[in-house]
């Protein structure tokens, strides 16, 4: 039997990426996310695999980001003993996203049961923090450019993808074939991370399409972050900033930075990262001073320029300070965590702004927002959305259309198939129809679940 592979995530959907990849009774799954955003997508978390998860040889991963990580504690907990892979970055990362992902679920239940609005009694989580610490030793950190094999005869290889600390594309050799998951590609042009690397040859692709039907502006994020914040200052209001834990919220750190260097924002306009994940996250880029384009000083002032929040009454302390300051705190959807609560506090007032910072995937609160709506449901009520609502342009870490035709077209050699993955059907269809018409390759979206040759 040849090599295949089943789309369990991630296709004609930006989260939940699994892809099983089997051949001669063995099976290995390139990464293990959670799905975000719809409720239906939401439901697929606790739907089991089609896959006894013992059955499953080893797990590797792209990169930390829970569209990519998250599921791997509930797949530990029901039974998948085997080896994770992953880079020294992601290694780290999963150490504070993967806890934090389950106490925020026992959270929520814990939320859910105390104030009745949950349609389940009692309200459960998915995992607890527990279950997620106890996956942390199948973890097993791979150097870059190194090849290993998770299951015997197949090889693996890492190679810098640019999107977040220790973000890498992967190059799987099995039974005579190469297939290439291209993981989250960054741009080239991040202001923090260095550029993906140019892809190896391969006979297959799996390529993200998060961005595959739109460009990026030429706005850069400290020009684009400065108009909103000036403005914000100016009328003394709060800034609630959604972000992303990792990668995001330190690319809004150092453009905050920059700001304050330049004197385009007030030097003493509060800011506040609350978020323990964040805040974590933040201090290990000093000990990753190779994985990214910050020298010491930037690191400094990027680790600095912040009142860091770490406990719960820290948190809510933030609730009796008036404006103007800025909160930045994730989830960078607005899908859950301590952000709801600040969203709660301070939507309803005009002088207040909500700053997107990024993609916001169709079904979460952050696109609710992003469409204008006057009110959004957090904790089981509506809460009236009268702040201004900012969606940053410039601020996404992924590559969009052009730039992923780019690093295609720097393959070696032309592969026999792409597949197009990790996004809304639109952006999806959008890239294939541009690899087929540009490149005069083979490309299909495939369709959540089914099963193609490799």
């Amino acid at each position: 039997m040849g090599v295949n592979i089943t789309f369990l995530g991630g296709a004609n959907t930006v989260t939940g990426s699994k892809y099983l990849v089997r051949h001669d009774g063995h099976s290995l799954l390139i990464d293990c996310g959670l799905f975000q955003g719809y409720k239906q997508l939401r439901l697929r978390n606790w739907t089991p695999l089609p896959v006894a998860p013992d059955a499953v040889g080893a797990v590797v991963l792209t990169h930390a980001h829970l569209d990519h990580s998250g599921y791997l504690p509930l797949l530990v907990k029901e039974g998948f003993a085997g080896k994770v892979f992953a880079t020294s970055g992601t290694q780290a990362l999963c150490k504070i996203l993967l806890p934090d992902s389950g106490h925020i679920q026992e959270e929520d239940a814990a939320f859910a049961n105390r104030h009745g609005f949950s349609k389940h009694a009692p309200a459960l989580p998915l995992y607890t923090r527990q279950d997620a610490l106890d996956c942390l030793p199948l973890i097993k950190a791979v150097d870059m450019g190194k090849t290993f094999q998770p299951i015997p005869g197949w090889r693996v290889t890492f190679s810098p993808a640019g999107h977040i600390l220790g973000a890498a594309s992967v190059l799987l050799e099995v039974a005579g074939r190469r297939i290439l998951f291209s993981g989250d590609l960054g741009r080239p042009d991040d202001s923090v991370m260095y550029p993906p690397a140019p892809p190896p040859a391969a006979d297959t692709v799996l390529i993200e399409s998060t961005y595959g039907d739109r460009q990026h502006p030429a706005e850069n994020l400290v020009d684009e972050l400065g108009v909103a914040l000036h403005k914000l200052a100016a009328r003394g209001g709060v800034a609630v900033v959604p972000v992303f834990a990792v990668g995001r919220a330190q690319a809004v750190l150092l453009a905050i930075a920059q700001l304050k260097a330049s004197g385009k924002i007030p030097h003493a306009l509060p800011i506040f990262l609350d978020s323990p994940m964040a805040v974590h996250t933040t201090h290990l880029f000093e000990g990753h001073q190779r994985e990214h384009r910050l020298d010491a000083k930037q690191a400094h002032a990027m680790t600095h320029c912040a009142t860091m929040v770490n406990s719960t009454d820290e948190s809510k302390a933030l609730a009796s300070r008036h404006g103007p300051m800025v909160i930045l705190s994730a989830s960078g959807m607005a899908t859950g965590g301590r952000v709801l609560h600040h969203l709660e506090h301070h939507a309803g007032n005009h002088r207040n702004m909500i700053i997107l910072t990024g993609y916001q995937a169709p079904g979460t609160r952050g696109a609710t927002l992003a469409s204008g709506e006057k009110s959004v449901r957090i904790h089981g009520r509506d809460v009236a959305v009268n702040a201004e609502v900012v969606q940053l342009q410039s601020a996404s870490a992924h590559a969009d259309a052009g730039q992923l035709l780019h690093w295609l077209r720097s393959m070696p050699a032309r592969p026999d198939q792409v597949y197009v993955v990790h996004g809304d059907l639109s952006a999806s269809d959008t890239l294939r129809a541009r690899i087929e018409h540009d490149l005069g390759w083979r490309a299909l979206v495939p369709e959540h679940g089914s099963t193609w040759p490799c």
